[in-house]
């Protein structure tokens, strides 16, 4: 136990905190992580390889499943003559946080297990992913968006439109501005979660403390449906948002439905600069080197 405890406690003080942003003790040549080159702009020669088709089916499949469980879900709770009778918001909150949970785990080796547009865009502007991939990432999750909810509208077409399919839409008494704050903020928290959970410097930084990088991606969601259900339904995920919308396709889904692209859009950006400028510094480091 005490040769566990000092590899515990040199784990921990292996890379200090303390040190000024940009200094040359962050950049010394023996530290165990090297920041990664950015991801190229643009990358034609991914169009000619299976992986990046492979990629894009588990996006496609993942989103799929994604709506499926998560439309049937707020279905079961909105036709609930009793809510005591049914799971309630919070179950509608554990089943679309539990699905990311178990999809992000399936699917992270394959595509990194974005299954949200406003993911892959903060991981593009972050430099992650080239723009061929965010775009095809992108219109994968999208069309299993669609699929998903029309399979669940083939089940029981006469409760889907009377259950409103699941959509997206600023509840009465909130604005439009309330909504689009509330997914701003929401997808900020998503976005912030996913680049601190499988950031490969705090993984070299942290290796002492074990972590599971879909347990807190999935607890983030679980916890925005929690506080944003009751004023836009939470969207957070323009994918979702889509595909509940194309399927039901009333005219009050597609009145704010603007803001279920704005909103997460901006609150992707918004993670993205936070952690590339002001958590991992990156802009400081590049700039001091000689």
């Amino acid at each position: 136990m005490e040769g566990k405890e000092e590899d515990v406690r040199l784990g921990a003080n292996k890379f200090s905190e303390r040190q000024p942003i940009g200094t040359a003790a962050q950049m010394t040549e023996d530290k165990d992580y090297r920041e990664p080159p950015p991801a190229p702009f643009f990358e034609p020669g991914e169009l000619g390889s299976w992986s990046f088709y492979r990629a894009g089916i588990a996006e496609f499949i993942a989103t799929f499943l994604f709506l499926y469980i998560s439309v049937l879900t707020v279905m079961g709770v909105a036709g609930a003559k009793n809510k005591c009778q049914s799971v309630g918001i919070q179950g509608i909150a554990w089943a679309f946080g539990g699905m990311i949970f178990a999809l992000v785990y399936c699917t992270a080796g394959i595509s990194g297990g974005h299954i949200n547009p406003a993911v892959t865009f903060g991981l593009l502007l972050a430099r992650k992913l080239s723009v061929t991939r965010a775009v095809f990432y992108m219109i994968m999750q999208c069309l299993g968006a669609i699929c998903g909810a029309g399979v669940v509208k083939g089940f029981q077409p006469s409760k889907y439109q009377m259950l409103n399919g699941g959509a997206n839409f600023v509840a009465p008494g909130y604005t439009k501005g309330d909504g689009l704050g509330a997914e701003i903020v929401g997808t900020f928290v998503l976005v912030y979660t996913v680049f601190s959970a499988t950031d490969a410097k705090r993984n070299a930084r942290d290796s002492h403390v074990p972590i599971l990088a879909p347990l807190p991606i999935g607890f983030a969601v679980f916890l925005v449906h929690l506080a944003t259900i009751p004023i836009t339904g939470t969207g957070i995920n323009p994918a979702r948002s889509l595909g509940a919308a194309i399927i039901y396709n009333r005219g009050h889904a597609w009145d704010d439905h603007w803001i279920f692209w704005v909103g997460p859009f901006i609150g992707a950006a918004l993670a993205a600069m936070y952690h590339v400028i002001v958590i991992r510094a990156i802009p400081f480091k590049s700039s001091n080197k000689c």
